[in-house]
């Protein structure tokens, strides 16, 4: 126990400091990240009036874990899909911020003398806005809604992704301690390479996975096995020569496609608040006053840089991507400020040793001052832009006012070849990636494996077996898919001419699956390579004809293609996303929306024939959500209950006035029916003179002309008895009546 006391210590001071801080900073309504910096500063050695960490190594260990969390996170609320979803001008204005940032940080740097490697860390750490502050921002000015605050929220998402590129990108560069154009295209070859492979592999396994074991798993099994599945992953990036971090985004993300990703990121949430606090407070005790005291100069010039770079890049980005220049303007006032990634990577440049020590401190205090005047910087976006549309001459107006409104992209036809090569060139990229890993794995693992346990030659045969059964669901698409697609097909149609090309993408198709075979028996048998030319056409022949391969490979890709849409699906079943078909309704004036059916209705229960909503208010029930339940067309003698959720087709004023009326049907809480509604439960005599004397339960009318319930029959022998619909009553027996009070009291009097 001793030998943890220092390590208990650190971390209760640590977290008491933060406790405080963060509840001063919830008073103040300032962003907890600042309060976590300023309760490291005091649990730091540079604050002499408060105790300080003693195991400082043991904290930055826990750091580390803390960025792992941060980013698997991260992950979790990303998805493959919102790349597509965030458009083109969120692409042109993030990649217009992050290379524009990145070059004015190593100018800056470059300028104060700073080595190459300060520089370039420098230009990454301040080309990354914060996403946490940003959104927060918008929340408390009530700005969320807004159509720039959708499109400053896109151009983050896409930041987020590229600052885990960077990050590998600058370890490279690191590590090589060069910036050799080939050396660094090799990085990013190896990044796409890895990327693809894991999320290909990932997103087919791991919900198979998680499917199969939903009925032992609770929350403990459940997270338990997801920091399994990220903690692996990190281990396997770490392998590979990537870091930490991105290896915790990759499993993140490849999580995030499955139907647990909610649940997933709901039970990490209290573990990355933890470690994530434990990071932030490394992060201010790495604050020395001395150092900022040094560097004032630079803090203030790289606080200029961060604020005036971000306005113009962003602003500029914005506008080319053809946005009105108020939009580009609040874009950029709103991106003014670097967060949690600048820390990180600025984490990442001292844990490989080739950033000074200054360059930590002095990017905290650049980035709690921006963060700081993030607020103030948003709220003066508009009085900026009134200011400077006032004074542009009348010429630069108009061209931005014509330029806004003429890059809206025109809807037409893609073109057929520019359709079928995109379509080639994606199948050629994900099957060829899974065809190379194959190998390598068949190479590294199983041709040692069974080398060691069976003589030669017959271990080069299986080898080889057993090597190109898994690569033929993969090669035979490579060669087969698209042959006969509509573009395909358009294209031999329109022109004679096309053909020639079209029989030279199967060709080569063919030659790539060829190679791959090829590859491997040249590699196991040193036979003549006319041979083995021949075998492998064979091999190829056998893979596109054998009706076995087909149906292997059309299972990978439709169990893949399941699992990538399954959260998708499953959000569009429960009714937590509108389906495809609500934006392609013939009339433009008619939508599809969504209504809760309230609790209190009084209509509850009854069929939409009886309903007939279709003709009180021109509507269509299109789908009834029932919980877990799903009924889509519901026909006339389905029925509508309380909480039901019902998808409804029409036009706006019909759907506001069926609105009206649905929330008009549920019952007052303050009706009188509420108040009248008390249950009593009363002895009634039987007696010689009563009404219910000699009759039996079902003659006695008390469920049907009183509205009450028997609930027992009490006999002279003073026991209660189960009624007997059958039995008549006797004077002497006491019926024990349950019901509302007015029922009651018409029974008793």
């Amino acid at each position: 126990m001793a030998e943890i006391e220092p390590l208990i210590a650190d971390l209760a001071l640590i977290l008491i400091c933060a406790g405080v801080m963060t509840l001063i900073f919830k008073k103040l309504k300032q962003p907890l990240v600042l309060g976590y910096i300023v309760a490291g500063f005091i649990a730091s050695p540079h604050f002499a009036l408060t105790p300080s960490v003693i195991d400082t190594a043991s904290i930055h260990t826990w750091s580390d874990i803390g960025v792992i969390f941060l980013l698997f996170a991260l992950g979790l609320e990303f998805s493959f899909k919102k790349i597509v979803k965030v458009g083109g001008p969120a692409v042109i204005a993030a990649l217009t911020i992050i290379f524009g940032m990145i070059f004015l940080g190593f100018t800056v740097g470059s300028s104060f003398g700073w080595s190459k490697m300060d520089a370039l860390f420098l230009g990454g750490m301040i080309s990354m806005s914060s996403t946490t502050i940003i959104y927060k921002a918008f929340e408390d000015l009530g700005l969320a809604k807004k159509q720039f605050a959708g499109l400053v929220m896109s151009i983050l998402i896409l930041e987020d992704i590229l600052a885990v590129v960077l990050m590998v990108v600058l370890s490279t560069v690191a590590v090589s301690n060069n910036f050799e154009g080939r050396e660094l295209l090799f990085s990013v070859g190896k990044l796409v390479f890895f990327l693809v492979l894991w999320i290909l592999v990932g997103i087919y396994l791991i919900p198979q996975l998680l499917r199969w074991a939903k009925k032992l798993m609770n929350d403990e099994t459940l997270l338990v096995v997801a920091l399994g599945l990220c903690f692996g992953m990190v281990v396997l990036a770490a392998k590979t020569g990537f870091s930490a971090a991105f290896g915790a985004f990759i499993m993140g993300s490849i999580l995030a496609e499955t139907i647990e990703a909610e649940h997933i990121e709901h039970l990490v949430k209290p573990v990355k608040d933890l470690f994530g606090a434990i990071f932030f407070v490394s992060v201010g005790m790495m604050v020395d006053p001395a150092m900022i005291g040094q560097y004032w100069l630079p803090i203030v010039v790289i606080t200029l840089t961060v604020i005036v770079g971000q306005l113009f890049f962003a602003t500029t980005g914005v506008l080319l991507s053809g946005q009105s220049l108020k939009t580009a303007m609040q874009c950029g006032f709103s991106l003014t400020q670097i967060g949690e990634f600048a820390f990180i990577i600025a984490t990442l440049g001292l844990s490989l040793g080739v950033t000074g020590s200054f360059l930590y401190p002095i990017v905290v205090a650049v980035s709690v001052i921006t963060i700081f005047l993030t607020p103030y910087m948003i709220r003066l976006a508009e009085p900026a832009y009134g200011f400077v549309y006032k004074h542009l001459p009348g010429r630069v107006r108009s061209f931005l006012d014509n330029y806004s409104t003429s890059s809206t992209p025109a809807t037409g036809k893609t073109s057929e070849w520019k359709q079928y090569i995109g379509s080639i060139l994606k199948v050629i990229l994900i099957y060829g990636i899974i065809c190379i890993a194959i190998c390598g794995l068949s190479f590294g693992l199983l041709v040692p494996f069974v080398a060691k346990w069976v003589p030669a030659p017959w271990a080069n045969i299986i080898s080889a077996a057993v090597t190109l059964m898994a690569l033929s669901p993969f090669l035979r698409t490579i060669v087969v898919k698209h042959s006969h697609s509509d573009s395909f097909q358009a294209l031999w149609a329109e022109n004679r001419s096309n053909r020639p090309l079209l029989v030279a993408t199967i060709v080569l198709r063919y030659v790539l699956a060829l190679g791959f075979v090829f590859y491997v028996l040249a590699r196991l048998f040193h036979i003549s390579v006319v041979l083995i030319a021949l075998i492998a056409f064979a091999a190829v022949f056998l893979m596109v004809s054998s009706r076995f391969i087909k149906r292997n490979a059309q299972r990978i890709e439709r169990t893949f293609l399941t699992n990538f849409r399954s959260r998708e699906l499953r959000a569009e079943y429960l009714g937590e996303k509108k389906p495809e078909y609500a934006s392609r309704l013939l009339s433009k004036d008619m939508h599809l929306a969504d209504f809760d059916v309230p609790a209190e209705i009084e209509w509850g229960g009854q069929t939409l024939a009886q309903l007939n909503l279709g003709k009180r208010f021109d509507i269509q029930v299109v789908s009834i959500l029932r919980g877990a339940l799903r009924i889509n067309i519901p026909k006339a003698t389905d029925r509508i209950f309380p909480k039901d959720r019902i998808q409804v087709i029409g036009t706006d004023n019909d759907l506001e006035e069926f609105g009206k009326q649905l929330n008009a049907s549920a019952i007052d809480l303050e009706d009188e029916r509420y108040h009248s509604g008390e249950m009593l439960l009363r002895c009634v005599p039987v007696t010689s003179s009563s009404p219910f004397v000699g009759k039996t339960l079902r003659e006695a009318g008390i469920r049907d002309s009183f509205h009450c319930l028997l609930a027992g029959v009490e006999k002279s022998d003073g026991e209660l008895h189960v009624p007997d619909v059958t039995v008549p009553f006797e004077d002497g027996d006491v019926l024990w009546i349950v019901g509302e009070k007015e029922d009651v009291d018409r029974i008793m009097g």
